[in-house]
């Protein structure tokens, strides 16, 4: 199997982003947002998912920069999903943090959409909008094309709801873009394409 792992630039006169993602790697990132909890966040998909992640992102306003880096995570993961021959495509995971279960449900198949129950309390946690975790998650899940179904059971603890929800979307991910050696070569789909 070819190296899956691609490098998206970004300049805007709003951001400045470059990110390096390879999806076989072995879960180490390097993050630097200027905004400690995305970075949090975003170092937990790259080892829940298995990924290699690295980000350096600059910008004006908290907003731009989530939504440019989700941008760039969307068409770097669509990139490298690009001939889906193989793949496991369908999975889920559910994830508990102590108070709080999340569950994640994705589909590769090329088809955008997400549908999110996150369930916060706070417009604000550990100083991102609420807004914008929202935001950067229907982002990615459109720009990746992959159908994105995230919800957050039960809890009480904003940080550990959004913890776990990036856990199991990114375990959910790891497993659905993994080749499945049962299909020799095939596309799991009953049309022959995705």
């Amino acid at each position: 199997m070819n190296l899956r792992a691609t490098t998206i630039e970004r300049t805007t006169k709003e951001v400045d982003i470059k990110l390096s993602l390879n999806l076989d790697g072995t879960g180490t990132s390097n993050i630097n947002t200027s905004i400690p909890f995305l970075d949090h966040l975003l170092v937990i998909f790259a080892k829940y998912s298995g990924s290699d992640l690295q980000i350096v992102a600059q910008g004006d306003l908290q907003h731009h920069i989530v939504e440019d880096i989700a941008i760039c995570l969307g068409l770097a993961i669509n990139e490298l999903l690009e001939d889906k021959t193989g793949l496991t495509r369908y999975s889920f995971e559910y994830i508990v943090m102590d108070d709080s279960l999340a569950r994640a449900v994705v589909d590769i198949g090329g088809r955008p959409y997400f549908k999110l129950g996150l369930n916060l309390d706070q417009a604000q946690v550990e100083g991102l909008a609420k807004e914008n975790i929202e935001h950067f998650l229907e982002t990615l899940a459109l720009l990746a094309k992959i159908t994105l179904h995230l919800e957050i059971l039960y809890g009480k603890n904003d940080h550990h709801k959004i913890e776990a929800g990036f856990k199991a979307l990114a375990q959910a991910l790891r497993k659905a873009v993994a080749i499945d050696p049962t299909l020799a070569g095939q596309i799991k789909s009953t049309k022959g394409v995705l």
